[in-house]
């Protein structure tokens, strides 16, 4: 019996299967994902999602202690995967922390995700005393929500005061001549052989950066400090020496800079020794943005008057403010030699995959035909509707030099991806069908040209939108990654209640018409075989129970969701929670990028499935019926006259592994006694 909390005054209960059964339901879960042919099952996770274990530090870590027992958990459940969101550091705009891990640095780690409580253990050589520990964290709160929110700022400030004090202990016990200490010198050593003149720059960029309260360096009244990366790399004398002076009188405070990217970078591989051994992929996500800090590092890489956003076609177009590489800057005089924007984009491919084992790429559109804005414009300029001005949005191939002619003459948009990124992927071992292609844009002609007909590259696969059995069996899209909802959309367990353009032209509930949800189309995708006994009875009670219970045609979705090679599932979706949105995609929301894994949520999980109409996922449950649709289909495949046999064949091979299934689903509806 475990008891998780009070609840109107009610104890509350629930059964979760026991460390005995624990293997028998892990064994099962992959077994069935293996029959079914979901080589790739991955949940979304960003980086300051992931929940607390012990205390607080107000943010969640991919990499800490408590992602460990995270990751544990879905592999119980046959998850090999997760994908991240942009792991860098977050930009500081007026003391204030910006959580959108888009805007983030492509190379500086988060340091938010460090682990804190390691560095008070002896492998760290206890740099981080107990008591300043439990003053800058804080005892996970237990409440009713499923969820948490992370309080990025409050997290700021503690993660300040934590890694400021573990520096000056590092180099106290450093010159003490510590046996733990000197180890760690020793790695960080052979850590700065590697990364100290990149780390230097980055180091002067906070220091700037605090002296004018902004990372926005562009609104930095100090000019030598705008440019001085810019004039160094140019050879000015005037402005090396500047940048020597500078540099040594801020030596204390770079060098911490320096020890915080050591340690989150240690933590990180650390974390990937320990993943590697579980046989469990991170997926990071190559942004298709950088930092201010990057920008600043790399001005000569971008275009001055222009900035990348998203065209909306009858709408106002998005302003990301996300700089666009100068297309003369990708490659050298029409050869495939990397300019200083080419050198930047494969730095960044280098450092999204150093510790991750595939990619997500970011709005691919932006690699091909990135639709670009004004960067001077206000935002009234920007207008509804299908016909844009030209002056200040436009596609980059659009874009004119002052002759009037186009200013990416040599096309070294359209050959980025085979002459730099595919390259730089295989130098990983990631082969084009591998990564997590975001095609979701407005699919412009060039776009499609090299994209679609040239390359043939996968795409993300909504089956909100459309039926994976069109998607699968008429299209053959067999490589591309399948979801229902993603990290940017509202709970799916809501998505019933969404209100939109119905056939009739009215408002309401629109996602009832659509025929990828129609009860007709789950009930029978998910049970094909008209030879099985009592099939018409079986599709007619599945049909009324879609019709009448709104959960369970989103099960059934997921249910179908679980039939593809490759697909993903939002970490809400399969916890349960429905009360928050992490990130609703081109809004400005308050709200958006806080909402985070509760450190109860084994407890809300398991107590959520036993309740009477649950919101999170049944895994083994859905399982049973996906692989019920995948012998049906086998079925369904054989020539007329020997499915009878096949049918035999295969349920007197299945039958063992759909009670084993049943057995959990059943489990984990179960309250405890």
């Amino acid at each position: 019996m475990r008891v998780l909390g009070i609840n109107n005054n009610q104890l509350t209960f629930q059964r979760r299967p026991t460390k005995e059964e624990e293997p028998e339901l892990k064994a099962a879960c992959n077994k069935a994902f293996n029959e079914i042919g979901a080589k790739e099952r991955v949940v979304i996770t960003h980086g300051s999602c992931f929940p607390a274990s012990g205390r607080d530090s107000y943010i969640g870590s991919p990499y800490g202690n408590a992602a460990k027992e995270y990751i544990k958990f879905l592999t119980l459940y046959g998850f090999n995967g997760n994908q991240l969101g942009p792991g860098g550091e977050l930009e500081v705009i007026d003391g204030k922390v910006q959580p959108s891990p888009y805007n983030s640095s492509a190379f500086a780690k988060n340091k938010l995700f460090i682990d804190l409580e390691e560095l008070t253990k002896d492998k760290y050589g206890k740099i981080l005393s107990e008591e300043t520990f439990k003053n800058v964290t804080k005892l996970p709160e237990i409440n009713d929500k499923n969820y948490d929110m992370t309080d990025f700022n409050e997290a700021y400030k503690s993660y300040n005061t934590a890694l400021t004090e573990s520096y000056n202990n590092f180099k106290a016990k450093v010159s003490k001549g510590q046996p733990e200490a000197l180890a760690l010198k020793k790695e960080y050593d052979k850590f700065l052989e590697k990364h100290d003149a990149r780390l230097t720059e980055e180091g002067l960029f906070h220091i700037y950066s605090r002296k004018y309260g902004t990372d926005r360096f562009e609104e930095w009244p100090d000019e030598t400090a705008r440019n001085i990366i810019r004039d160094v790399q140019k050879g000015d004398i005037d402005t090396i020496e500047k940048y020597n002076e500078i540099i040594d009188a801020n030596e204390h405070e770079i060098n911490q800079y320096k020890f915080e990217q050591f340690i989150a970078t240690k933590q990180i591989k650390e974390n990937k020794d320990w993943r590697d051994k579980q046989g469990f992929t991170y997926i990071n996500d190559f942004l298709v943005g950088c930092s201010k800090m990057d920008k600043w590092r790399y001005q000569d890489a971008f275009l001055q008057d222009w900035e990348m956003g998203a065209r909306e076609s009858g709408g106002k177009s998005q302003r990301w403010f996300i700089p666009v590489i100068d297309p003369k800057k990708i490659f050298k005089n029409n050869s495939y030699e990397l300019n200083s924007g080419g050198k930047f984009l494969k730095e960044k491919i280098d450092f999204a995959l150093e510790f991750c084992e595939n990619i997500r790429i970011d709005h691919a559109m932006g690699l091909i035909e990135p639709y670009i804005l004004s960067k001077n414009a206000p935002d009234e300029d920007f207008v509804e509707g299908n016909e844009k001005d030209p002056d200040v949005e436009k596609y980059i191939s659009e874009l004119k030099d002052k002759n009037g002619k186009e200013y990416d003459k040599y096309w070294d948009y359209p050959k980025l991806l085979t002459n730099l990124i595919l390259p730089a992927l295989e130098e990983k071992g990631i082969t084009p069908d591998k990564p997590v292609w975001e095609d979701i844009c407005s699919y412009p002609a060039r776009f499609v040209q090299i994209y679609e007909k040239k390359l043939n590259l996968p795409k993300i696969q909504n089956i909100d939108w459309d039926k994976a059995q069109d998607k699968l069996y008429r299209d053959g899209r067999k490589d591309d990654w399948y979801l229902v909802g993603s990290h940017d959309n509202e709970p799916a367990m809501t998505y019933m209640k969404r209100i939109g353009d119905m056939k009739d032209g009215s408002k309401g509930e629109f996602t009832r018409e659509k025929d990828q949800w129609s009860p007709e189309y789950l009930a029978g995708y998910l049970n094909m075989d008209d030879g099985r006994e009592n099939i018409g009875q079986i599709r007619n009670e599945l049909k009324e129970l879609y019709r009448t219970n709104d959960r369970e045609r989103v099960r059934a979705k997921f249910a179908e969701l679980m039939t593809t090679p490759k697909f993903q599932i939002s970490f809400a979706d399969l916890l349960g929670i429905t009360d928050v949105t992490y990130n609703i995609g081109g809004s400005k929301r308050e709200e958006n990028w806080k909402e985070r894994i509760s450190s109860d949520y084994l407890d809300k999980y398991y107590e959520n499935l036993a309740s009477e109409n649950p919101t999170a996922l049944n895994i083994p449950e859905l399982l049973k019926k996906a692989l019920q649709a995948k012998i049906d289909m086998k079925v369904m495949n054989t020539e007329e006259k020997d499915r009878d046999k096949t049918r035999t064949e295969l349920n007197e091979k299945y039958k063992p592994l759909l009670d084993d299934l049943q057995k959990y689903a059943d489990i984990l509806k179960e309250p405890e006694e």
